[in-house]
């Protein structure tokens, strides 16, 4: 019995080293691949001096992602939003205002506000007007030229990281969306329907307002403002007001009007709580005099009793 017990071990152990060295062959073919596809790719060729290297010949801002350089965008891959004001006196603030307005429609553009106030001695107008951005500068130089120009000012923003950031947000949302229908379509219960409506109505949500965000950068960015301010030779430009006075007039001016004022104030508020007073005042007065009465007449003193005759002796 034990003999054959020894030859069952012996057995067991000999498949067990047959499993062994098969597992083990497999394994190092795998290992001879895998250091095959390492030297493979160790045996890469080097480009020579003056041969460009695989993908040399693309931009900048297409790069790897892991690179670990700052990504570098082309100018015109570049999201910038320009805005501009002008300030320029003219003979006719009409003639002008409509010249503004051909310049800008014949540019792509469009007018945004139009604001004017004339009178005999004054006449200004203050025009909005949206401009795409390739056109921005060629638009104020010809807007300069209208007649003589008082003060310019342009500003620019860039904002390509917030568009890419706004994008990989927007595109993020759109497949939460997704996957928030597919597991709605496959809702079973009334709970889960439910539950699922109110998350896909979030996440819809979400995704309008990343999207109207976009809408209004894209606008911002494919046109730009232009404010363009139009004086007559009689208005005053807001560069040319005349600076603060200083000195004892002024100052004394100045309290002058600042006690005129407190003044009316305080006869205003006095003003506005007299009938008040008159309404609440008449009766509280009166009050006030009955109860003092009154009190008057609970602490007044009474008179002394007057004195009794003594009783008669009686007789003896």
């Amino acid at each position: 019995m034990s003999g054959r017990r020894w030859w069952r071990a012996a057995l067991a152990a000999g498949l067990v080293a047959l499993v062994a060295s098969g597992c083990g062959a497999g394994g190092g073919g795998d290992d001879a691949g895998t250091t095959s596809k390492v030297q493979e790719g160790a045996a890469a060729p080097v480009p020579a001096q003056g041969e460009a290297a695989p993908g040399a010949g693309k931009d900048v801002g297409e790069a790897a992602p892991n690179a670990g350089a700052p990504v570098k965008y082309r100018l015109e891959d570049r999201a910038i939003i320009y805005t501009g004001s002008i300030t320029v006196r003219v003979e006719d603030v009409s003639a002008a205002a409509a010249q503004a307005t051909s310049i800008a429609t014949g540019s792509g553009g469009f007018v945004g506000g139009d604001k004017r106030s004339s009178s005999d001695a004054y006449a200004e107008a203050t025009i909005v007007l949206r401009v795409p951005a390739p056109r921005f500068g060629a638009v104020v130089d010809q807007l300069a030229k209208l007649g003589d120009q008082q003060q310019r000012d342009i500003s620019t923003e860039d904002v390509t990281e917030e568009a890419l950031d706004l994008d990989a947000r927007i595109s993020s949302q759109r497949a939460r969306v997704d996957s928030g229908r597919r597991l709605l379509a496959q809702a079973k219960t009334l709970n889960e329907l439910v539950m699922l409506e109110g998350e896909l109505a979030k996440r819809e949500a979400d995704l309008a307002s990343l999207e109207a965000k976009k809408r209004r950068m894209d606008d911002l960015t494919a046109l730009s403002t232009i404010t363009v301010t139009l004086l007559a030779p009689q208005a005053v430009a807001p560069a040319e007001e005349e600076e603060t006075e200083i000195g004892f007039l002024t100052g004394l001016k100045g309290g002058w009007t600042a006690l005129l004022g407190a003044l009316v104030v305080l006869l205003t508020v006095i003003g506005a709580l007299l009938p008040w007073m008159i309404a609440l005042g008449l009766p509280v007065a009166g009050g006030l005099w009955l109860a003092r009465r009154l009190r008057r007449a609970r602490v007044r003193p009474v008179p002394p009793a007057p004195p009794t005759a003594p009783p008669a002796a009686p007789a003896p």
